[in-house]
């Protein structure tokens, strides 16, 4: 690096001696061609009179002279000549540098290379002129190219013969000798580390973290298997059942319960004749009959205070079963798993994030309609709860397949139908609006497809939509009176 840094500031410096000879003789130059006009202008005549004039006695001062200006060659000739003398200085430095430390340089590494490809060119030009000469002056190519191969490959084993020798006098290895010195140094400390910790946990009679762990399993084992133990002793010694059994007999019977109501679902619809009420009533009041009876021959079993609780959990448990199977009427489904219920989670969970966990009243799996995942949402947050649907990167639910309403006599409903096509997912959204005021958001500013179904909810319902570009009745004409799909709906004209 040193030698380089010298090179460089010898060759700078012939640089700059080059540029002040030639500024030099650019002023030389200059002040020829300034003293040449005067001179000619002192030997001129002023006037006839005094052009016969002997000029004065006295000593004649004769022009300074000035040196030719310097060419182009001349300046290229001057640092050519700078940078040989700095090369030959570098050049010398450097045998001198190596003499003293006896350790030879990455430059003799290069000037080798360069020699050697330089004999090979050599001997490559004799070959050829012995070949021209013995052919009548034609070589062919593949003996100059072999001859420069066999060149090439001698001056690739005296470089390298040059590298080895410049290790073994420096003494420093190869790469890859440094990295399996590496290699090995690691593998030595991590065997002393190995050593060090099985000392220090023999000395100390301390346990690993691994040990910790697994004693720690075995004796929350070992206490699973004593309570299962002492639980199956005071069973024996009682006869009286717990309550966990109580309640694994709820859950078997509720689960059987299901299963029938199910069933008698499936076989009515495969009749195509729906499932009546009081066909469902019926069943739903036999699931709980069984339930109760179950519960209470468990509770005999007890004999203790354990039967009045029994009795008070069994109607409670009824109830909840039948609400679970919709028989209180309300919009609840079979608690029984779907294949969309990771959907209906991912959007409750996605909405309450964005905007709170009160913007929902209820949701579930519509059995009733191919499994859609089904929210109801607040009146003032359907419009929010809308937006975020389409909006979101996670949910991107691009197309309105279905808007209606629905009259219920108490309250009105509308119900629409999303898709989305980038994730090919389908949800139900759901709001619950007043029946004497029923007004709603529109949702044509998110998707231009409700225009016509929020017009005819509000042709046949009288439900207005805020926001509508033009809400308008689309079937009856403006001078219709009422609205033939609510319940109250009377004909203005009794004939028609």
């Amino acid at each position: 690096m040193d030698e380089e840094k010298d090179l460089a500031q010898r060759k700078k410096e012939a640089a700059e001696r080059a540029k002040q000879l030639a500024r030099e003789r650019l002023a030389a130059k200059r002040a020829a061609e300034q003293a040449q006009p005067a001179a000619e202008q002192g030997r001129r005549p002023t006037n006839e009179t005094n052009a016969d004039a002997v000029p004065p006695p006295g000593p004649i001062k004769e022009a300074p002279r000035t040196e030719p200006p310097a060419s182009a060659e001349d300046l290229a000739s001057a640092k050519k000549r700078a940078a040989e003398e700095a090369r030959a200085k570098a050049a010398e430095l450097r045998r001198q540098r190596e003499a003293a430390t006896g350790a030879p340089s990455g430059d003799d590494l290069e000037a080798a290379k360069r020699k050697a490809a330089e004999e090979a060119r050599a001997r490559a030009a004799e070959l050829r002129r012995q070949r021209e000469a013995a052919n009548d002056g034609a070589a062919t190519g593949d003996d100059l190219e072999a001859a420069k191969r066999k060149v090439a490959e001698e001056a690739r084993a005296k470089a390298a013969e040059l590298r080895r020798q410049r290790e073994a006098a420096t003494g420093a290895p190869s790469g890859d000798d440094l990295e399996a010195v590496k290699r090995k140094a690691a593998e030595e400390a991590r065997a002393k580390a190995a050593e060090l910790r099985r000392q220090r946990e023999a000395a100390t009679g301390a346990v690993t973290g691994d040990d910790l762990e697994a004693a720690k399993r075995k004796a929350a084992e070992e206490a699973r298997a004593k309570a299962a133990e002492l639980r199956r002793q005071r069973e024996a010694a009682t006869g009286a059942v717990t309550g966990d059994d109580l309640e694994a007999a709820k859950r078997k019977a509720a689960e059987e319960a299901r299963a029938k109501a199910a069933e008698l679902r499936r076989q009515r619809e495969a009749a195509n004749d729906g499932a009546a009420d009081e066909d469902l009533e019926l069943a739903k009041k036999k699931a709980a009959a069984a339930a109760k009876a179950r519960a209470a021959a468990m509770a005999k079993q007890q004999g203790d205070v354990a039967d009045d609780a029994a009795k008070q959990k069994a109607p409670a448990a009824a109830r909840a079963k039948a609400k679970a199977t919709g028989a209180d009427g309300g919009t609840e489904q079979p608690t029984t798993s779907s294949p969309n219920d990771p959907l209906l989670e991912h959007y409750v969970r996605l909405i309450r994030e964005h905007l709170g966990p009160d913007v929902l009243e209820d949701a579930y799996i519509n059995r009733l309609a191919k499994d859609v995942p089904t929210l109801v949402v607040k009146k003032e947050a359907y419009y929010k709860v809308a937006e975020l649907l389409k909006s979101h990167e996670q949910l991107r639910f691009d197309y309105l397949s279905e808007l209606h309403g629905t009259d219920y006599k108490t309250h009105m409903e509308v119900y629409v139908h999303l898709y989305s096509y980038p994730n090919r997912q389908p949800v139900a959204l759901k709001v619950k609006i007043e029946r004497d005021n029923p007004e709603i958001d529109s949702l044509v500013p998110l998707w231009p497809g409700a225009n016509w179904p929020e017009c005819e909810a509000y042709d046949l319902l009288g439900i207005r939509f805020r926001g509508h570009p033009n809400l308008i009745r689309i079937f009856l004409g403006e001078q219709w009176v009422g609205h033939p799909l609510r319940k109250d709906y009377e004909p203005y004209d009794a004939e028609v």
